[in-house]
């Protein structure tokens, strides 16, 4: 009798998880690839394929400028730029945390127990957005983290072991994506670098707003950057606006911060 054979995977031999490597690698290549004459929809046809890949409802990347600073690169939906706009006005929520950890952080249930804990103003702000499970993954290479893929879901749940192995393999794959943008911003040569240049500029222009509203709010207040930050996330929550909205305020002169006294 000849020896038994090892059962081969199916898929004519490849294991499945290089199968599901190549399945986001193809992916995300064919969204680029959709986009090579339009490169400023480059980013929204990324976050457009991280939400096909995976069973998620919306997706956005922030970019970190710094503690405290973020800007969105690009997001899949309009709730999905809600979403991430919500965690920088409250400096807080599970991009925040995931960030500060360089670790994914799984915010499963933002309707009941430990995640609500976590987060209370994030979790009742993201549900009355119809936003119940947030998976936030750090962007980044050697640990340190330079942004985020935030993922949402319109239903309670976590993610199963092989969903997250693909979340994974997808947050690496926009890592690289985000970093290969680095060249053609430096030294733009032609009209398709420029381009790819342009939506990074784009992505930037709240990010500077913020940071010379800061600016403006420490003379006004006589406060370190952190304090002035928080003072117009403060002042954006009460209003129901967003820290950009409060920082182009600010910049226009309608809007100036009084001494302590007067907070927010």
């Amino acid at each position: 009798m000849p020896p038994e054979q090892p059962e081969q995977p199916d898929g004519g031999g490849v294991p499945p998880d290089v199968r599901e490597r190549l399945r986001v690698t193809d992916a995300l290549a064919a969204a680029a690839h959709g986009v090579r004459d339009d490169p400023e929809r480059m980013p929204e046809a990324l976050c457009a394929a991280c939400v096909r890949l995976l069973p998620v409802t919306g997706a956005s990347v922030s970019i970190s400028g710094g503690r405290g600073v973020q800007m969105t690169w690009c997001a899949s939906d309009r709730v999905a730029a809600r979403l991430a706009e919500l965690q920088y006005t409250l400096g807080d929520g599970p991009c925040q945390t995931a960030l500060e950890q360089g670790a994914p952080v799984i915010a499963a249930d933002l309707t009941a127990g430990r995640d609500v804990r976590r987060w209370p103003v994030f979790a009742h702000e993201a549900a009355e957005m119809g936003v119940f499970a947030v998976f936030s993954l750090p962007l980044g290479v050697s640990g340190a983290a330079v942004g985020t893929l935030d993922l949402y879901c319109d239903r309670v749940g976590g993610l199963s072991e092989p969903d997250l192995r693909t979340a994974l393999w997808v947050r690496d794959a926009v890592t690289y994506a985000l970093m290969s943008v680095q060249p053609a911003y430096d030294g733009a040569e032609d009209e398709a670098e420029a381009a790819v240049a342009s939506w990074v500029e784009a992505s930037e222009a709240d990010h500077t707003e913020v940071y010379q509203a800061v600016g403006m709010v420490m003379v006004q207040i006589d406060a370190d950057p952190e304090q002035a930050l928080d003072r117009m996330r403060a002042r954006a929550f009460a209003e129901g606006r967003t820290v950009s909205q409060v920082a182009r305020e600010v910049l226009a002169r309608r809007l100036r911060f009084q001494p302590e006294r007067g907070w927010p």
